[in-house]
């Protein structure tokens, strides 16, 4: 019989109402981001709507109904974070003085430049990401419903108004786009990836937070720990031969 594997112990990192904002801003915010380009047109001329199952990228009735329905999903999780977090008072992702410094700080370390300095439960990179793409969405949300405005019957906007507004959307929504490649590339790195299941299931490994957040591991009202299930153990049962073999216990 083989030994137990070591228990593993996980702490609490993300719960629900997170999750829920995140993916729901995002999702809706790739959806925005693949409607918009299609507005241009550009995927007639790039051949996306070649492919199987993409021919109504070309469409420009569909791809503003799936941008207005992406927009809509857009507010609602925005709406739903800030009243989830006021609600509950909970701010730590906004950022802090001296976060540049300390990005700097980590960037180096994981160039193998000196030591990366204990954090909270986010990474100082991660307040400053959080605040671009936060900022840049924002402002897509609201020159996005002035355009939606304008287009209402009797509404008649200034010449001006309509020139900064498109301007403003589409600088933002290009800002945006580098923002989420960049907030995308931080898991090509080694030492962000534990990470990612948080995203998922709330939570990362004891070890983890530990050693790299222990700001945040440390605190008097810091996170629960909790035993991962353990793979089930296999044990040899006779066959009726009188042969082992092997069954799930």
């Amino acid at each position: 019989m083989s030994p137990r594997p070591a228990k593993k112990r996980t702490v609490a990192r993300q719960d629900l109402g997170n999750r829920i904002a995140h993916w729901l801003i995002a999702l809706s915010t790739f959806a925005l981001i693949f409607s918009g380009f299609g507005q241009m047109p550009m995927y007639a001329r790039y051949g996306v709507t070649d492919l199987p199952g993409m021919a109504w990228s070309g469409d420009f009735g569909i791809t503003l109904i799936v941008h207005y329905a992406a927009s809509i999903g857009l507010i609602t999780g925005i709406a739903f974070h800030i009243v989830y977090a006021l609600r509950l008072r909970r701010f730590d992702i906004l950022p802090r003085r001296g976060d540049v410094k300390e990005s700097v700080q980590i960037i180096g370390a994981m160039l193998g430049r000196g030591e990366e300095p204990p954090s909270h439960k986010y990474l100082a990179e991660q307040r400053l990401a959080y605040a671009f793409i936060g900022a840049n969405l924002l402002l897509v949300t609201a020159t996005g419903v002035v355009k939606v405005v304008k287009n209402l019957p009797g509404v008649l906007l200034p010449g001006p108004v309509l020139f900064w507004t498109t301007m403003l959307h589409n600088v933002a929504a290009m800002l945006l786009v580098l923002g989420v490649l960049a907030h995308l590339a931080a898991f090509l790195v080694k030492a962000n990836r534990p990470l990612l299941p948080a995203m998922f299931t709330g939570r990362v490994r004891e070890e983890y937070a530990r050693k790299r957040h222990p700001l945040w591991f440390d605190a008097e009202d810091g996170p629960r720990l909790e035993l991962l299930p353990q793979p089930t153990e296999r044990r040899r049962r006779p066959r009726p031969d009188g042969t082992q073999r092997k069954t799930a216990g």
